[in-house]
């Protein structure tokens, strides 16, 4: 059983996974035909899978876990958390922990092997919105969890095991201290302005341009003022909105169109590069909210983190993000 354990001095959920110490270590290189003929998300190989908790696309009647899908959502078949049992809190003398139990799940973006994100029609990139928000809905109904994090790792340097195209989502009985940072500084700028500190950014940066990538009716795609790396490249939601899960298809469908031009920019000016993004949303047991606004942010794995970044919280970037979002403007998207 993993284990979540609070650090006590900045409290600190950290995972202690074990069971994923005995993930496959062998696979062939990425892109080689042995890894594409054992992939266990391809077609045909739903066996190879837990079963589907989601699914598009399969004709009515279909049977569950066979061919015919267009994107699948399985649970993790070496998950950081598990999904049955009690939290069970409890301390050892000074410290707090309390068993593993959430939810971590994998969405299979396509059929295709080969198909990148930002290669997928609108349409198909509108249908993995809409199944994040699909599983997010669904899990909130289990009083355990908190928080859902929805991400996607592209490219071994940023984390994927498997090269076939999907995201992941995991659900904690814990806010991440990263994301409760955000929502208590947007608090605090609330309490000051009476606004919201991302309508703010989102009404500055469309004035100023300097930072503006991209925009459409519903979303802006800018690089933030401080990017902890080159590249990091954000898209927010014109409207405010705290929750993710609150959006309506035909948001998430404008949504797409921006997500898919700010991966197909990265591509074309950096070289089709590795990188994660996250999706931050409000916390599931907390009310819809004035002050927080759900975002995407989407970070090229460039650089690395180094002695100095683990040491001091301090993030060294060498691209000002004018220059980066200069670039990405001048590329094709």
């Amino acid at each position: 059983m993993p284990e979540l354990r609070r650090d006590p001095i900045v409290g600190r959920w950290v995972i202690i996974a074990t069971d994923r110490a005995r993930r496959p270590t062998d696979y062939a290189h990425p892109g080689s035909a042995a890894v594409h003929g054992l992939c266990p998300f391809c077609p045909g190989h739903e066996d190879k899978t837990p079963g589907e908790v989601y699914v598009t696309g399969r004709p009515l009647g279909a049977p569950a876990n066979g061919p015919g899908w267009r994107l699948r959502v399985v649970p993790n078949r070496f998950p950081a958390l598990k999904i049955e049992g009690d939290l069970d809190r409890k301390g050892e003398g000074m410290y707090d922990l309390m068993n593993g139990i959430g939810a971590h799940e994998v969405v299979i973006e396509g059929p295709e092997h080969g198909r990148l994100m930002r290669e997928l029609a609108e349409a198909d990139l509108t249908e993995v919105l809409f199944a994040f928000k699909a599983r997010m809905l669904d899990l909130r109904n289990d009083q355990r969890f908190r928080y859902i994090l929805l991400f996607k790792n592209q490219g071994a340097p940023a984390g994927a095991s498997l090269e076939h195209p999907h995201s992941q989502l995991i659900a904690l009985p814990v806010t991440p201290i990263q994301v409760q940072d955000e929502i208590d500084g947007a608090r605090r700028h609330y309490d000051h302005r009476e606004r919201c500190i991302y309508c703010d950014m989102v009404s500055q940066e469309r004035k100023d341009r300097s930072r503006l990538v991209h925009e459409n009716e519903e979303f802006v795609v800018f690089a933030p003022w401080a990017p902890r790396s080159p590249f990091e490249t954000w898209i927010v939601p014109k409207r405010h909105e705290s929750n993710f899960e609150a959006e309506p298809k035909e948001r998430l469908g404008r949504c797409a169109q921006a997500l898919r031009t700010t991966l197909r920019r990265l591509a074309a000016a950096l070289g089709d590069p590795p990188y994660n993004f996250i999706i931050h949303s409000n916390p599931l047991r907390d009310a819809p909210t004035p002050s927080y606004h759900w975002h995407i942010e989407v970070m090229p794995a460039l650089t690395q983190v180094a002695g100095f970044e683990w040491g001091s919280g301090f993030h060294i970037n060498p691209v000002p993000p004018e220059e980066a979002a200069e670039f990405l403007r001048k590329v094709s998207g």
